[in-house]
C-alpha cells in the first residue's frame, strides 16, 4: 500500500489575484456576519460588485483590497463605494432629472437630490461606456478625486463637500495631479499661490477655509489688501459676484471694481456679450430689448469688504479691502461635462 509520501502531490500554490480574491471574499464574509447579514459568496471576481454592493447599502466603511480595485474600469458597485468612503451617495443614471444645458462629453457629472439628501450622478450619453476611476479617496476630508478617460484625455475632478453641500470641480489639464491635496492646490490661482508664498502658509493650513493667506467662500478667495487704495466714489453696495455660468452669485456688503472690460449681460447670454455684439443683437431682434439685460465688467480687479453672503455657504466677514479671485475650475476643459451650478 502507497504510503503519502509516496503519492505524487496535485497542490499548486495560488496566483497572487487568487490569493488576493479569496482574502478579500473572507474578509467580506467575516464583515458582513459582524453586521447581522448573511451573504453568500463564490469565490470569484465577478461576485465583489455584488458584495460591495450589499455592504454599501448597510454603510459598511471597509478597505478592498488594493489589486481588486485596480482591476475594475467602470464598475458601478466599486464607484458607489468609494464614495460611500466620503459620506457620499453616488448614482449611475441613463437619463437626466432635469432639463440641462448641452454637455459634448462623454458622460454629465451634476449633484442631485432626493428624500434622502444630496447624491452625486454620473450619467454616460448613450452607447457610451466610459472609463472611470478614484485617483484617490480622503474620507477625513470627504474629498475623492475621479478621474475620466476620454479619448487621449484624461479630466480630473475633485468632489467633495464643502461647508453645507457637495459640488464637483473640473481641475485644468495642465496641472500634474493625482492626489485630493494636489488637486485642491491646483484649483488655487497664482495670485492665491504667490500670497501663499508671502505668507509662508504651509502643510494642511493652505487649503483650509481660512488662514493668513486668504478667505474662501466656495469658488471665490478673498486676499487681504491692506495697502490698495480704493476710490470711495466707485465702490457700489450690495454687489454680486458671479463667474457668468448661471450660479447663485455670491453678494458683498461693498464692493469697487477696476478695468476690465464692459459686458451686456441677461439670461440667455450669462457670460456676457460686448457692446459690438449687444448691438447686432438688438439690430437682428427687435425683441431682444426686453431680455432685461445688465451692465457688468469682465475680468475687472476687484476689491471688496464687509460681509460676502451666499445660500449655499456660511457668511464670511471681511475687515477693510480684500482682492477677489475664482479658482481655476473655469480654466479646465473637464468643466464642459459639469452641470452643477454653485
Amino acid at each position: 500500500m502507497p504510503t503519502s509520501s509516496d503519492t505524487p502531490s496535485t497542490f499548486t500554490s495560488p496566483t497572487p489575484v487568487e490569493i488576493e480574491i479569496n482574502a478579500a471574499i473572507n474578509f467580506f464574509s467575516s464583515s458582513s456576519l459582524r453586521c447581522g447579514h448573511e451573504l453568500k459568496l463564490s469565490r470569484s471576481l465577478w461576485q465583489l460588485p455584488i458584495i460591495v454592493t450589499e455592504l454599501v447599502e448597510l454603510d459598511f466603511d471597509a478597505n478592498l483590497p488594493l489589486l481588486l480595485l485596480s482591476l475594475v474600469v467602470m464598475d458601478t458597485s466599486l464607484l458607489s463605494y468609494k464614495f460611500a468612503r466620503i459620506g457620499a451617495r453616488l448614482k449611475v443614471v441613463d437619463r437626466p432629472r432635469r432639463r440641462l444645458r448641452s454637455i459634448a462629453g462623454l458622460l454629465r457629472l451634476d449633484i442631485g437630490s432626493d428624500r434622502r439628501g444630496e447624491f452625486f450622478e454620473i450619467m454616460p450619453h448613450a452607447g457610451v461606456d466610459p472609463e472611470v476611476q478614484v485617483l484617490d479617496v480622503r474620507p477625513s476630508d470627504r474629498h475623492l478625486l475621479l478621474l475620466v478617460r476620454e479619448d487621449n484625455a484624461k479630466n480630473k475632478y475633485l468632489c467633495g463637500h464643502d461647508e453645507r453641500h457637495w459640488f464637483v470641480a473640473g481641475i485644468p489639464e495642465t496641472a500634474s495631479v493625482g492626489t485630493v491635496r494636489q488637486a485642491m492646490e491646483a484649483l488655487q490661482p497664482r495670485e492665491v499661490l504667490s500670497s501663499v508664498a508671502r505668507c509662508h502658509v504651509s502643510g494642511k493650513a493652505r487649503n483650509r477655509r481660512k488662514n493668513a493667506a486668504f478667505i474662501r467662500q466656495g469658488e471665490w478667495f478673498f486676499l487681504p489688501a491692506a495697502e490698495h487704495v480704493v476710490n470711495e466714489s466707485l465702490v457700489l453696495k450690495h454687489e454680486p459676484l458671479s463667474r457668468g455660468n448661471g450660479g447663485k452669485p455670491h453678494w458683498v456688503d461693498f464692493c469697487c471694481r477696476t478695468g476690465g472690460e464692459t459686458v451686456y449681460v441677461c439670461k440667455r447670454h450669462p457670460n456676457g456679450v460686448t457692446d459690438d455684439q449687444y448691438r447686432k443683437i438688438l439690430s437682428v431682434n427687435s425683441n431682444a430689448k426686453n431680455w432685461g439685460w445688465t451692465t457688468m465688467r469682465r475680468n475687472p480687479g476687484v476689491y471688496v469688504r464687509g460681509r460676502v453672503r451666499h445660500p449655499d455657504h456660511a457668511t464670511i466677514k471681511l475687515h477693510g479691502w480684500h482682492q477677489v479671485v475664482m479658482n481655476t475650475e473655469n480654466q479646465s476643459q473637464a468643466m464642459r461635462n459639469v452641470a452643477f451650478l454653485d
